[in-house]
């Protein structure tokens, strides 16, 4: 059986390589029982190149789930997913080559170094230009379980197949290959694909290509189905117990979908479908395939971020525009992947980019008007918010910004798997797409639009590059458009033009656009004559000033970059208005709630807060403030609030100023004050005003999330004093020096800490390592080391209140976040943070508990199951005219969200078994972060 088919194979692809075709020949068999497909391919690949080939280079992807130490395994780890590396070996999938067979003989073949998923097969002739190379492969593909990425097999018991079987690498000046990273970022020549493949008769095939036969299979209860595709770059494949997908056929091509569509009814979704392809059409070029497939995971993939958020209740935009936008959005993806072939981890700027301008260009053809609060804005409500001025295209140079001011933005040349996540989802294409939009108006009379077309139809079904867009833009304009692509492109540094010293002299005007970041990018300068636009300058940027004169007749204001074309960082100082009283060109703007930022006026905003300890009770109050949410340079807030239970006033003010620094070690500089008031005790207040400084350091690999910190800081607390029970220091101030370093991860994680404080009555240093990690065998070991010691110390009179705790700190300089800091007993003296010592025994009834001169301890956990740990506690505590004492303990943690929420169960201590002793229920301890920085650190330490 073999023989033969491996001789029909070669009549097939005999054909194709007679007129220099790549060709692949795929005999599989869907193996349900033991969740694989076995498969017999035959591939023809053509050097299309002047180069001998003594080797051949196959992309296996299917291989990238065998082990957890793949580059597919560390990219999961990389952001923070565990379920890969949890997961049993029987839901990772893998590939078991059987053979490699070609010209007239079994080829070795070997797996390279690092890459894991690629195929080495070296040749015993080598192949000159011209020529074409075949190879038989037998091989059968394990699939994995859909959770990883949601290709594979389903919960339900589906199908979903991409990469599923072996392609050739590109040669391009040499092998292209690279390892799976869940990019979906394949590259391999535009091959002709026929597919012979047997599946169970209770499945439906969904797919792209053509369906050219179906019958019976040659295993009984399975059916035979032939698909066929020409010049194709991919191959995906759908096994369904329950299709939802409908095809619907256009004007121009059919589009097979499973989008959710609510209720529409189907000539609704019909008419949507027409447009949309009508407009690629119209706008691209003609699609070359008969069907174009659109599914839900694609636009999972990749989202219209915001509007995949809402629920589905909520429908503040027209009738059908939700399935509109997604089936656009989508359609758009598959409809560019499929034609333009770049390699994708080294050069898809150009090709994210053309999605995103024209996703822009079709709200703007269609829906010109629409808001990006949709009709929200009809409500009085929600009218008073910034948002709702903006216009639905309005959220991408946006987003865009968000990434830049964090001062995490990277330039379009940048390698795609080098990306953070936010900028991979968002940023990266964002940037694209509004630079195009930018170089677009730049050019004018649609010289853009013109271009975009010619590139699709000359380099459709091409290997190409974006340096060939680059020849053809500047070949259809005459104007200097180097900025664009030797600046914008490659560049992450910010755009940022200014406004100055507009002056009026006779009948003219004179006003300055000041470059601050000098970047060589153009941008357009706006005047107004009462309120109305009467002319609109395009500066070139080359010079550092340039300045601009008016006819004061014609001109009143000037704003540079009104309509938001350049994705400038600041907009703020955009605005001049000659005369103005005080210099100030903005209104002052007081607004209820957090907004975007509105360029044209000075912001203040303000809310409502609320906070708990156990001694102020439930504290309301009123935060004013100027962040908007997109991040500033400068921030203040003001928070005055009212304890309902102490009956006092209290709260926090802070001011802050944020240097960045782009493409240096050094990225941030924060200076600042900031101050506070609540009680630490039953009628009893603090007062803390704490100048400080930081600076920040990264490493230029953004992904590796490694950082460094220092900082200075001066706190000076003063305390309220009970009459009865006088403190012998109730005012004190601290200088405070501090370095850190992280390098978090769910892999492996080593943080380092060191300490410095200097008061009037003592000095010390301390210092604690911490270390995490998970073993291939899913065991976690969790280390952490402290280390402190006084350099002087006159504090006796004060007790232990500045002194090393072995179990709950002080916290004398009040940053640790305790529900009830002064409690000796009750639930909230049973809080516990991680700090110091580290203990989780009360142990004050055996041992000293606090150490004046030194103190060293070693906290140690590891995995006993899930959620549960074994760990223990030793350590040495030395006070003053006393010896060192020996100190442990041991028990049970529960850690339901590491380092955020875990419980703490001693067993064993210098206590004896405390799981026998009286009132077991108040040794417990527990770990609590509530915070929103606490949820909003869990949730950027995978975006950014």
């Amino acid at each position: 059986m073999l023989k033969h088919f491996y001789s029909l194979l070669f009549l097939i692809v005999s054909s194709y390589v007679a007129i220099g075709q790549n060709a692949m020949t795929i005999n599989a068999q869907l193996q349900p029982d033991e969740r694989s497909i076995t498969i017999q391919q035959q591939i023809a690949v053509q050097n299309t190149s002047t180069d001998v080939w003594e080797e051949v280079y196959l992309t296996d992807w299917a291989h990238s789930f065998s082990s957890k130490t793949t580059p597919l395994a560390k990219r999961f780890a990389e952001s923070f997913e565990k379920k890969f590396h949890l997961a049993p070996d029987n839901e990772r999938g893998f590939t078991a080559v059987k053979a490699i067979s070609g010209q007239g003989s079994i080829l070795q073949y070997t797996r390279p170094q690092g890459f894991p998923d690629i195929i080495k097969v070296i040749l015993k002739i080598p192949v000159p230009a011209g020529e074409t190379v075949i190879l038989n492969l037998q091989y059968t593909v394990t699939l994995p379980d859909a959770k990883f990425t949601d290709y594979g097999i389903t919960r339900g018991g589906d199908y979903n197949l991409r990469y599923w079987f072996m392609t050739p690498s590109v040669y391009d000046n040499g092998w292209q290959y690279y390892s799976n990273k869940n990019l979906n970022d394949r590259y391999f020549p535009q091959s002709d694909i026929t597919v012979s493949f047997s599946i169970p008769v209770g499945f439906t095939l969904v797919t792209d290509l053509e369906k050219s036969s179906q019958g019976s299979s040659y295993s009984q209860g399975e059916k035979l189905t032939r698909l066929t595709g020409k010049q194709r770059t991919d191959a995906k494949i759908f096994l369904l117990k329950n299709s939802t997908y409908e095809e619907v056929q256009t004007d121009y091509v059919t589009i097979v979908s499973n989008l959710q569509n609510g209720t529409l009814p189907p000539q609704i979704r019909a008419l949507i479908t027409d447009r949309i392809a009508g407009f690629l059409d119209k706008n691209l070029g003609a699609y070359p395939f008969n069907k174009i497939l659109v599914t839900d995971l694609d636009y999972k993939e990749q989202p219209v971020y915001g509007l995949n958020e809402l629920p589905s209740f909520i429908s503040p935009f027209p009738d059908g525009f939700k399935y509109e936008i997604k089936l656009l959005k989508t359609t758009i993806n598959n409809y560019i992947n499929n034609t333009l072939l770049v390699n994708l981890r080294e050069d898809r700027w150009l090709i994210d980019g053309l999605k995103v301008y024209m996703l822009q260009k079709y709200i703007d053809t269609f829906y010109p008007d629409l808001k990006v609060v949709g009709g929200l804005d009809k409500y009085w409500l929600v009218r008073q918010f910034y948002a709702s001025k903006l216009e639905f295209n309005d959220q991408f140079p946006i987003l865009y910004t968000h990434i830049s001011r964090l001062n995490l933005d990277q330039g379009l040349d940048t390698p795609y798997d080098k990306l953070i996540k936010y900028n991979k989802n968002i940023g990266y294409s964002y940037k694209s797409g509004v630079g195009l939009n930018y170089l677009n108006e730049y050019l004018g009379d649609e010289v853009l639009d013109d271009v975009i077309k010619i590139f699709y139809e000359e380099n459709a079904l091409k290997p190409t590059r974006s340096n060939n867009f680059k020849t053809l833009v500047r070949s259809k304009s005459s104007k200097d458009v180097s900025w664009f692509f030797d600046e914008y492109i490659t560049s992450n540094e910010r755009i940022d033009y200014a406004l100055k010293n507009s002056k009026v002299k006779g009948d003219s005007i004179y006003v300055t656009v000041k470059n601050k970041k000098r970047r060589k990018t153009p941008i357009p300068v706006y005047s107004f004559k009462d309120d109305s636009l009467t002319s609109t300058r395009w500066v070139s940027g080359k010079e550092r000033d340039t300045t601009l004169s008016y006819a004061t007749d014609n001109a009143d204001r000037f704003v540079l970059n009104y309509e938001n074309i350049v994705p400038e960082n600041n907009l703020r100082n955009n605005y001049e208005k000659p005369g103005a009283f005080l210099g100030i060109d903005k209104p002052l703007q007081f607004k209820f709630f957090q907004d975007f930022e509105n360029p044209s006026k000075n912001q203040l905003f303000f809310m409502p807060v609320a906070e708990f300890n156990l001694y102020d009770g439930f504290s309301p109050g009123v935060k004013l403030y100027n962040k908007t949410l997109l991040t500033k340079a400068l921030n203040y807030k003001i928070e005055p609030q009212i304890g309902l239970k102490s009956k006092k006033l209290i709260g926090s003010a802070s001011i802050s100023y944020r240097h960045d620094f782009q493409n240096q070690g050094l990225y941030g500089l924060r200076y600042g004050i900031s101050g506070n008031r609540f009680s630490y005790a039953p009628d009893l207040l603090f007062t803390r005003v704490t100048p400080f400084v930081n600076l920040r350091f990264r490493t230029s690999n953004l992904r590796a999330d490694k950082r460094q910190f220092v900082s200075a800081r001066y706190v000076s607390v003063q305390r309220q004093e009970d009459p009865l029970v006088p403190l012998p220091t109730p005012n004190y101030d601290v200088l405070n020096l501090r370095y850190s370093r992280f390098n978090p991860g769910i892999i492996h994680t080593l943080n380092l800490m060191g300490d410095v404080q200097f008061a009037r009555n003592f000095g010390k240093l301390s210092g604690n390592i911490f270390y995490r990690r998970l073993f291939l065998n899913n065991r976690q070991l969790n280390v952490r080391l402290f280390g402190g010691i006084f350099t002087y110390n006159k504090t006796q009179s004060d007790g232990d209140f500045f002194s090393f705790a072995l179990d709950r700190p002080t916290d004398y300089l009040f940053d640790y976040n305790y529900y009830g800091r002064s409690e000796n007993s009750g639930v909230f003296s049973q809080q516990i943070i991680i700090a110091e010592g580290g203990f989780k025994s009360q142990l004050d009834d055996v041992a000293p508990v606090f150490a004046n001169e030194w103190m060293f301890t070693a906290n140690a956990s590891t995995t006993l199951w899930k959620y549960f740990y074994a760990y223990g506690d030793v350590g040495v505590v030395k006070n003053k005219r006393a010896n060192g004492k020996l100190v442990y303990d041991s028990g049970i943690q529960v850690s339901l969200l590491d380092d955020y929420f875990e419980l703490y169960f001693p067993i064993y201590s210098n206590l004896g078994w405390e799981i026998g002793q009286p009132n077991y229920d108040q040794k417990i301890r527990f770990q609590l972060q509530l915070s929103v920085d606490t949820v909003i650190g869990l949730f950027s330490r995978k975006w950014y």
